[in-house]
């Protein structure tokens, strides 16, 4: 029997596969495969697993990276309005990214925006106070999580920012206090290490926007014509409020996708008034958490080198910013499109949305796709084939990525830069 590889590990391994980017794993590495030895976390499982190389395709058949290059900026040069959607890459894939709309006047829209923008409108309309994920770790005494359980997006946040053993201004863990605001969601995560239990105030999610206004109406102490809120009687509120109050350093957990209901960005702009209101009583922030597929990635690039967001067009006169009519989901289904060009390179499952429009796409590799695209060019993933940079949820640091095997494939930066190097001049 052939000897075996030996075992190559590598310490504090940055994670890429949700936006709490935990920079702590171990990942040891014989003959190609990978093997994390201190991961709890179903989404690092899987987007740590080998995977398989993959050849280009053009039309359903293989063929050669140059030429599947040259056939996607065909495409694009006929474009009238193409879209470059999805936008899953690492900044250095984003920057490739936003280089090659500039070239072909494409519309910029991210895999994420629909959730994002209920966030996004309410930072334009009227700002917000967050914080970070230290100081959720090292300072918060109260945190309460409207209508997310939060460990099916973020499986590790209790483990790292709730439950830690220890903080910067304690001898051993932090005292804090747990509250759920919503039905059904999943609460273990907030079970205590000593076995104390969560609260949790059984709302209706689609009406936290009620019981948001409910909570500012009860501060300023103005009268109220109503005897419940999202289901819940005034006293339960009530009785919050002033546990809310009471905090040293307070703090309101969401997760954008999970207040998908109408109307959402209002029930998140209630909130952030309220966290204002209770900023004249106490310390509170709020906590958006989100940053997965590389959305805050992609955004950021975006606004430093435009001074506006996602869903944005690269016009020959300059850039047009519009949230509603520039979604990549509603040009397609409206026919306003005539070219995709989609961008997964973290999750092989995010594919691009069923259309009729010529299509090219950047997976990753092992993408299983409901229809031939035009072009297929698979992509290494970051932080595994190649290394990077990835903004985490809170928005404050770039983590790097490593390279921690030979790539299977070409990283979104190399092929966004050969496709705009093989437009027309």
């Amino acid at each position: 029997m052939p000897p075996q590889p030996s075992a190559t590990t590598i310490a504090n391994v940055t994670c890429p596969f949700c936006g709490l980017a935990c920079d702590d794993l171990s990942i040891s590495i014989a003959g190609g495969l990978i093997e994390s030895r201190t991961l709890k976390c179903p989404l690092a499982e899987r987007g740590f697993a080998a995977g398989e190389p993959a050849t280009p395709r053009v039309r359903g058949k293989d063929v050669s990276l140059e030429r599947a290059v040259g056939e996607a900026a065909a495409l694009l040069s006929r474009a009238q309005s193409p879209v470059i959607g999805g936008l899953g890459a690492d900044m250095a894939g984003a920057r490739a990214l936003l280089a090659l709309a500039d070239r072909c006047r494409a519309v910029v829209d991210h895999m994420n925006s629909r959730s994002k923008l209920r966030n996004l409108l309410v930072l334009q309309d009227g700002g917000w106070i967050t914080t970070t994920l230290s100081e959720v770790r090292n300072r918060a005494d109260l945190i309460v999580l409207a209508g997310t359980g939060v460990v099916s997006r973020f499986p590790r946040f209790f483990e790292r920012c709730v439950w830690n053993p220890e903080s910067m201004f304690s001898r051993g863990a932090p005292k804090r206090e747990v509250v759920y605001l919503g039905r059904g969601l999943d609460v273990s995560a907030g079970i205590a290490p000593d076995g104390t239990t969560p609260q949790v105030i059984e709302c209706e999610v689609a009406r936290l926007g009620d019981a948001f206004s409910v909570l500012r109406a009860l501060i300023a102490k103005q009268p109220l014509q109503c005897a419940e809120a999202a289901g819940v009687s005034l006293e339960a509120w009530g009785a919050l409020l002033e546990k809310m109050k009471a905090a040293t350093y307070g703090v309101v957990v969401w997760a954008a996708p999970d207040l998908d209901f109408p109307n959402a960005d209002l029930a998140v702009q209630s909130l952030c008034e309220l966290i204002k209101d209770l900023n004249r009583h106490t310390r509170f922030s709020g906590m958006p958490l989100g940053g997965s597929d590389g959305d805050f990635t992609a955004n950021g690039v975006q606004m430093w080198q435009t001074g506006f967001p996602i869903r944005s067009r690269y016009a020959r006169d300059g850039l047009d910013y519009d949230p509603y009519h520039l979604s990549a989901e509603r040009m397609l289904a409206a026919g306003e499109a005539d070219a995709l060009l989609w961008v997964s390179s973290y999750d092989e499952r995010r594919v691009p949305p069923e259309t009729d429009v010529p299509t090219i796409v950047l997976g990753r590799a092992g993408m299983k796709l409901p229809r031939e695209p035009e072009v297929l060019i698979p992509v290494g993933t970051p932080g595994l084939d190649h290394a990077g940079h990835f903004f985490r949820s809170d928005k404050v640091v770039a983590l790097p990525l490593r390279q921690l095997r030979e790539p299977i494939a070409p990283s979104v930066e190399q092929v966004a830069t050969a496709i705009a190097a093989a437009l027309p001049a």
